[in-house]
């Protein structure tokens, strides 16, 4: 069985969703988050899942370091689930290809540095773009650069506010996110020249 770290920044509601996920190819082992206080912790305790708290704050150009010290030898998979911190050094090496983010765009639009949370969906709103949605992928020294295991578009109306945008997003990042990791968890995903491969 996979064991998996989830790392949080806000709600929680990518967490949720992956504890909610009915399978048995892997398991929360422990959630982090980037700051006391965030309700992502209150659904990990409510599940029994053992929390962390490592903040920039605390333990500033470090904070990359204290999360490889925690989850080195204890999970084969790091999840970054809402979270809003880059991680960066050695854990991106020790974790080579086994690190996952979602990002609430189709990568590589409305990526990048300083595009996260309500900036990505305000920026799809100003654009008139049709269709926008979110990317599960690896994560690399790139922001938002490492290949892309999968994708799920949702339309935009005129009409949308960014909140709308985020809302119908967020209910396939909720769906997207657990099937990742299920699928990691059963060996279908193999990288080959920087693009994903999903086994049958």
């Amino acid at each position: 069985m996979l064991k998996v770290a989830v790392l949080v920044s806000g709600g929680g509601s990518n967490l949720q969703s992956i504890l909610d996920y009915e399978q048995d190819s892997f398991k929360v082992e422990m959630v982090i988050g980037s700051k006391d206080g965030i309700y992502g912790l209150e659904r990990a305790k409510n599940a029994g899942v053992p929390s962390y708290v490592v903040s920039r704050k605390e333990y500033g150009d470090e904070v990359s370091n204290k999360i490889l010290e925690l989850t080195k030898g204890k999970v084969d998979l790091i999840v970054l689930a809402g979270y809003l911190s880059i991680l960066d050094g050695e854990i991106l090496k020790v974790f080579k290809d086994r690190i996952v983010n979602i990002h609430p765009s189709l990568i590589p639009s409305f990526c990048g540095d300083k595009m996260y949370g309500m900036h990505v969906h305000n920026a799809v709103r100003a654009s008139g773009v049709r269709f926008t949605g979110c990317t599960v992928h690896f994560v690399n020294e790139e922001v938002d650069g490492g290949a892309i295991i999968l994708q799920e578009a949702v339309p935009v109306y005129f009409e949308d506010t960014a909140e709308d945008i985020q809302k119908r997003v967020l209910v396939e990042e909720h769906k997207m996110l657990s099937r990742a990791i299920d699928l990691i968890s059963r060996g279908k995903v193999e990288i080959i020249d920087g693009r994903v491969n999903i086994l049958k």
